[in-house]
């Protein structure tokens, strides 16, 4: 009898700590719903703007692959340039809107002189419509008086264009990428791209682009701009994958930019003295 009340109690301990810990295991699945719930969609577009926020480089990959990755289509904007190599991609923000977008300003640069962008453009930032099943709605615009924004991230917030005046120099639409948050177990938290027919272009023969856009836990933003011609062939960009900024460490960053600490090819080298071709059609 004594045997038989000491494994009753066992029996009831067990059965009691497989209630408990159900109800803790329950409990986080709760909470980690709830939490997930309080993520509104303003979260995941302040998310996707400070991610894109800072400076980065395209130096690591252009080292690697240099065949593949020497030429460079324009970040969120589908236009391509040539010859390029490394390139600084520099963006902060400018001010918000009166729903609440965010508004960034992007400046793109050789590495060699970050004082001298070629391609500068606003982005707003803003949830997608409720109607879209995505997170985040990302648009590129043309600049009214572009010369007034260069090195805008560089000066002091007295130095710069005021926030009204920002939202009067938003000029022409260019590109709109929709984002979705990564699914689980993928490095990235937002991936996205344009809609399939894509935007307007009419480089080396194209007749629109398309672009994809990750962003990753890391501070990475990955960019693959592609340029069609009205029978969908390829006629520009990349083939083999997207191009890769990564966040440069400030304090390291004039040990790793150094041209002492890049040997690059000398046939590049000469071609980054040459004068390189811009279109902005």
């Amino acid at each position: 009898m004594g045997s038989g009340e000491e494994d009753t109690g066992g029996g009831g301990g067990a059965v009691r700590g497989a209630v408990l810990k159900a109800l803790v295991v329950g409990g986080g699945v709760l909470l980690l719903r709830r939490l997930r719930r309080s993520t509104t969609r303003w979260d995941h577009a302040r998310a996707v703007a400070d991610a894109l926020s800072g400076e980065k480089f395209s130096r690591e990959q252009a080292r690697k692959d240099p065949d593949n990755f020497f030429n460079l289509s324009d970040i969120m904007s589908c236009v391509a340039i040539q010859p390029s190599f490394i390139f600084r991609m520099l963006t902060c923000p400018a001010t918000e809107t009166v729903d609440g977008s965010r508004v960034l300003y992007f400046e793109h640069a050789f590495w060699r002189s970050p004082e001298k962008p070629f391609r500068q453009r606003f982005y707003m930032v803003k949830p997608c419509p409720k109607e879209m099943k995505c997170d985040v709605e990302l648009s590129s615009y043309a600049i009214r008086d572009a010369e007034e924004y260069k090195n805008f991230c560089d000066r002091q917030k007295d130095q710069r264009p005021q926030p009204e005046e920002v939202i009067a120099d938003i000029a022409e639409h260019l590109t709109t990428i929709h984002l979705s948050r990564c699914g689980r177990g993928k490095r990235c938290l937002y991936e996205g791209s344009t809609p399939p027919e894509g935007f307007p272009n009419n480089w080396n023969g194209a007749s629109y682009c398309t672009s994809d856009l990750s962003i990753h836990k890391n501070g990475e933003v990955h960019i693959w701009d592609k340029g069609f011609d009205d029978e969908g062939n390829q006629v520009w960009g990349t083939k083999v994958g997207p191009y890769e900024f990564k966040p440069a460490p400030k304090s390291k960053y004039d040990d790793m930019f150094s041209p002492l600490n890049f040997s690059a090819p000398l046939s590049l080298e000469k071609k980054l003295d040459k004068a390189y071709v811009i279109d902005d059609q």
